[in-house]
């Protein structure tokens, strides 16, 4: 069943055009990577994935029972986020705003699911402590609690290792994974790491001049997908 669809998507800002005639799917269940050199589209495609930006042409066709502002969203953090001055629990817990509608105070079932995913990512002890005093390491997993807080079904997560160590990229991955695999969440991952991509990827959207999408095996059967590896190593 398929979660959301893009059709003939052309995307852009301003007066500058990036690429038209984008389409793919993303099923119940897969994992999709997006990739692309810097300023190919792909942070435009997350605004618009979300719902925050209308692209230029085509359509993107969220699967039934599922609305844009219920995919749980990952951004990739910048300097002045990573020192927001909240707590876990208050992070976390606005992960359910997108379930209060016009009532603007959470709900006892909207603190129980904070709670639990507080826990999942195993942040119990952590619950009070203010976000900005937190490792990298640990702020990902907050903000991966946050997320599920947003939904049951899809995730988007932007760059989600982007400046963690070793380590704590391998436990950030083997907990998408758990996710993706074990908990049945549909997963889009916006990334620049191809061997993430190689291990983890059900299928792969390469944004750039000539669009690619396809499973794991066909894009890196590709020359597109053997030219790209081979820039990533270099």
């Amino acid at each position: 069943m398929s979660l959301l669809t893009a059709n003939n998507l052309t995307l852009g800002y301003g007066d500058r055009l990036l690429l038209k005639g984008l389409n793919f799917s993303v099923n119940e269940g897969e994992f999709l990577c997006i990739v692309g050199e810097n300023g190919s589209g792909k942070s435009t495609l997350v605004r618009c994935l979300l719902g925050l930006q209308k692209p230029a042409g085509g359509v993107i066709q969220p699967g039934e029972g599922l609305a844009l502002n219920q995919i749980g969203y990952l951004p990739q953090q910048t300097v002045v986020q990573k020192d927001f001055p909240a707590t876990v629990w208050e992070i976390v817990l606005s992960g359910c705003q997108g379930h209060c509608g016009l009532w603007p105070f959470y709900s006892k079932a909207d603190k129980a699911l904070a709670k639990a995913n507080i826990a999942r990512m195993g942040l119990t002890e952590l619950t009070r402590r203010c976000y900005r005093e937190l490792s990298g390491g640990q702020q990902q997993r907050v903000l991966l609690a946050r997320a599920l807080c947003a939904t049951r079904r899809l995730m988007l997560l932007d760059e989600p290792v982007s400046g963690l160590d070793p380590r704590m990229t391998a436990e950030m991955y083997h907990l998408i994974d758990k996710l993706n695999h074990q908990e049945k969440i549909t997963v889009i991952m916006v990334t620049h790491d191809l061997a993430a991509v190689r291990e983890y990827a059900s299928h792969v959207l390469h944004i750039g001049k000539k669009p690619l999408f396809g499973t794991n095996q066909e894009y890196f059967a590709s020359d597109l997908g053997h030219h790209f590896t081979t820039l990533s190593q270099m």
